[in-house]
């Protein structure tokens, strides 16, 4: 076990687990294509064993996705959860865990995500995936730069043929350089960048057909400014594969580049009324 924890009462991470970062940082930083580690044996078995009989219902999830790029993809907010697990993602914010990754990656003040933005208990059920894709890059209610990606995997006995693995592309989209099994207690951590190509954009097929399970967290840091543009994520299409193309992030980009930006904040309040808008037949 990388990461040693502690009684729940007083929360899971004892604090001299953040100089554990630093045996893995060399590691860390002089992998390719972009900075990223796989951790095995990464946390306490006994609290993810927790979080596989605690996992919730697809019913109460806080957002799902069917669609071509990705599809049978569900995300469960940490306030939703039970006591314990809350505890947990709790943890993750916390001095010990944020100076654990610092340390790792080498990235000095990162601030974790209080409202769980896209993060939280991830589930792909059967037949599902996740294409090729570069993260959202910006924060919007806390106007913060995304940096860091940290996920743990909760899958039992997994194997390859099941499908759902974990990729890393090459930033011209022409390779896979790294495929990693999402086998339980197993962590992935990685640079989060407008090129840090990632996704399991093979379905997953399961023999009994069980889902692919993961806790998802991300790291900040307050180095944004207004030069940059903010994107949503960007998928991106494989070599040789029956990916499509993401016309729709496309298109809205290309109107966000030619409508002037008072007529831009206008339709936008408009489209928040309609869609808070319900007539009396509905």
């Amino acid at each position: 076990m990388i990461i040693q924890t502690t009684s729940t009462e007083y929360g899971y991470f004892d604090p001299s687990i953040s100089a554990v970062g630093e045996r893995y940082r060399d590691q860390y930083n002089s992998a390719r294509p972009f900075p990223h580690i796989v951790l095995p044996d990464f946390l306490d078995r006994e609290m993810l064993e927790r979080c596989l009989r605690e996992f919730p219902s697809t019913v109460d999830s806080s957002a799902g996705y069917q669609r071509s790029q990705e599809n049978l993809k569900f995300e469960f907010q940490p306030e939703t959860l039970s006591a314990p697990l809350r505890s947990l993602f709790d943890s993750f914010n916390s001095i010990p865990f944020v100076g654990f990754i610092e340390n790792l990656s080498g990235i000095k003040g990162l601030i974790p995500d209080p409202y769980f933005v896209g993060a939280g208990l991830h589930q792909v059920n059967q037949g599902g995936h996740l294409d090729i894709h570069a993260d959202f890059n910006f924060h919007a209610a806390l106007g913060l730069e995304r940096r860091i990606n940290v996920l743990i995997y909760l899958n039992q006995d997994w194997r390859e043929e099941y499908g759902g693995c974990f990729e890393i592309w090459d930033h011209k989209m022409s390779r896979c350089c790294r495929r990693v099994v999402p086998g339980f207690n197993t962590c992935v951590v990685f640079n989060t960048s407008s090129i840090s190509f990632h996704g399991n954009p093979v379905a997953v097929n399961h023999p009994q057909r069980k889902p692919r399970r993961a806790i998802a967290l991300y790291y900040y840091t307050a180095t944004w400014d207004k030069t940059r543009r903010a994107h949503t994520t960007q998928f991106k299409v494989r070599p040789a594969s029956s990916d499509e193309f993401d016309l729709r992030v496309r298109v809205n980009e290309v109107v966000e580049d030619l409508t002037p930006p008072v007529a831009l904040r206008a339709f936008r309040k408009l489209a928040r009324a309609a869609r808070t808008y319900r007539s009396p037949a509905d």
